[in-house]
């Protein structure tokens, strides 16, 4: 068996079953499934059962310890070569596994991503949050599907990585946030080969509302310092820019009091993200909602920046002490 496709799920058998059935109709079929319950209150047993002629398929459940550490349990019981580490709320193309064979037959790799893309199902608040998570203009064109990058650090929701790699580096940590990025980053100190994999892109839905998407670039946010904390050479100026354009922001509204032409920049990029998005998405309702989300997630992730810089840098609280508050629940 050549690939292991490793799920973490807590509270999401709507999203699993969307899964499972795209996993059903892969051209190459040389994997197996396994669903790891991570503590769910709603489970998502009967959705995996269903598919049990379909797929080769193993459910497990265990108490809550956040994704990385079910990704582990999940690592362990596998038996692939390859392990295929994937977000509950992602669609697969049909081709994906094929894709992924086509990449590793042409040039190998110890680990590898891909992008991701909005399905046409999807809400327009989804799709205006993937726009921004995508953009060039919001800084989401450093997450992937650019061909020409010095290093593509692969995320959770997409990730590829050989067992013998995965063993060899313990797995992901007990970080609770951003332990995707720490999986990454150890993948190159390692010294190991990392790829995109242009091809092997999913449909992912992310978040379904705003509160929901400004927590998870928030605690994004967060990540960035953490991991600053635990390698001071990982942090790049385009860590700063949500964090200076919030500050910025913040500036320009308190100047707009005393003079109302100091808005004139935040709406000249808010007409930006319109016309950008409603080109690429033929759609101005689309395009209206992108401002809302572009505005969220870099304010959302300068936030989180700034207020675990104030509370790891300057207090030197540690990670937990600065943060008790569990993040997946």
């Amino acid at each position: 068996m050549k690939y292991s496709v490793i799920i973490p799920v807590f509270n999401r058998p709507d999203e699993v079953d969307e899964l499972l059935q795209s996993l059903t109709e892969q051209t190459l079929k040389d994997f197996e499934v396994l669903i790891v319950e991570d503590g769910s209150t709603i489970s998502c047993e009967d959705v995996v059962q269903r598919y049990s002629s379909r797929l080769d398929i193993h459910y497990y459940n265990k108490p809550n310890s956040g994704p990385g550490q079910t990704r582990n349990y999940g690592a362990e019981r596998s038996h692939g070569e390859y392990l295929i580490i994937l977000d509950s709320d992602c669609i697969l193309p049909k081709d994906y596994f094929a894709a992924i064979e086509a990449e590793l037959q042409r040039e190998p790799a110890d680990a590898f991503g891909g992008p991701d893309r909005a399905h046409a199902s999807f809400s327009v608040t989804q799709k205006a949050i993937n726009y921004s998570m995508t953009s060039f203009f919001t800084t989401g064109g450093i997450r992937g599907g650019q061909k020409k990058m010095d290093k593509f650090y692969p995320r959770s929701f997409n990730m590829g990585v050989r067992r013998d790699v995965y063993q060899a580096l313990g797995g992901f940590s007990k970080m609770r946030f951003g332990e995707d990025i720490d999986f990454s980053i150890r993948i190159f100190k390692g010294g190991y080969r990392c790829r995109l994999f242009p091809d092997a892109w999913v449909y992912h839905k992310r978040r379904t509302d705003f509160r929901k998407f400004f927590k998870q670039v928030h605690n994004s946010g967060i990540a960035r310092i953490n991991l600053y904390k635990k390698y001071p050479d990982s942090l790049k100026v385009v860590h700063l820019l949500p964090a200076l354009f919030t500050l910025g922001t913040l500036m320009l509204l308190i100047a707009s009091l005393f003079c109302p032409y100091a808005l004139l920049p935040l709406v000249l990029y808010a007409l930006l993200i319109d016309a950008d998005s409603t080109i690429q998405n033929h759609s101005l309702r689309i395009g209206i909602y992108s401002i809302v989300a572009a505005y969220i997630q870099l304010i959302g992730y300068g936030t989180g920046f700034w207020r675990a810089w104030w509370n790891r840098c300057v207090c030197h609280k540690e990670e937990f002490e600065a943060f008790k508050k569990n993040f997946y629940k």
